[in-house]
């Protein structure tokens, strides 16, 4: 963690506050004075600030059920940001894991343990992924197993990863992959001749969505660790 980030975690300074504190020589790291504010830092150093030893707050993990026509932004832009409905103390520390377009649906989560969503995100986790899916046409016989084998989508050098896929009515079906390229549900439908109307996230990992639209609550110490 960045020796900044740590102080704003463990005082009520701003991220200006903290670094002007830094750069004034406040900050001493297992005794050594510190002055630049990137220096990288472990909950475990000692850490002081102005003589006093620092303690990070405890890291927040939290689950929210993303509405339509709201971005995965800590701040609006051309659609209201999810935080809108999220009403913590100090959101801005918090950041999304796993962004959501602005149309779909579903399963956010939300953290200040930059570990924690980097092990959820980085594509050798294998974390799986579940999207309900409703399409234009119904399904052709192969798209299954073409979506086992890996697609080649537009613009890329590489195949997806295997994903799942299982129908739930004619033009419903259950995705399950375990990467998150740019667009890639919309983009995989696309390339075998059909096209995403809804798109909703019902699953990320063990963590599985059970709040009603526009509300969020924390997740449980079993979710944290199956996630």
């Amino acid at each position: 963690m960045r020796l900044d980030k740590f102080i704003c975690k463990s005082t009520e300074l701003s991220r200006t506050g903290a670094r002007q504190a830094i750069q004034a020589g406040e900050a001493r790291v297992n005794g050594e004075v510190i002055t630049n504010e990137a220096a990288q830092v472990h909950e475990n150093n000692h850490i002081t600030l102005g003589g006093q030893q620092l303690e990070p707050r405890p890291f927040r993990y939290l689950m929210m059920h993303k509405p339509a026509g709201s971005l995965c932004s800590n701040v609006d832009g051309s659609y209201p940001s999810l935080f809108r409905w999220l009403h913590v103390e100090r959101p801005d520390e918090l950041h999304i894991v796993g962004r959501l377009d602005a149309d779909t649906t579903g399963l956010v989560l939300l953290t200040d343990d930059g570990r924690w969503s980097f092990n959820i995100t980085r594509p050798e986790q294998q974390c799986e992924k579940v999207y309900r899916v409703g399409l234009r046409d119904p399904l052709v016989a192969n798209v299954a197993d073409r979506f086992a084998q890996g697609l080649l989508l537009q613009g890329e050098s590489k195949p997806t990863q295997p994903a799942v896929l299982a129908h739930i009515g004619p033009r419903e079906v259950l995705l399950t992959i375990t990467e998150g390229r740019f667009h890639q549900v919309k983009r995989m439908f696309a390339a075998v001749g059909n096209r995403v109307l809804s798109l909703h996230r019902e699953q990320i990992g063990g963590i599985r969505l059970d709040v009603p639209l526009g509300h969020w609550r924390e997740l449980t110490p079993a979710e944290i660790e199956n996630a």
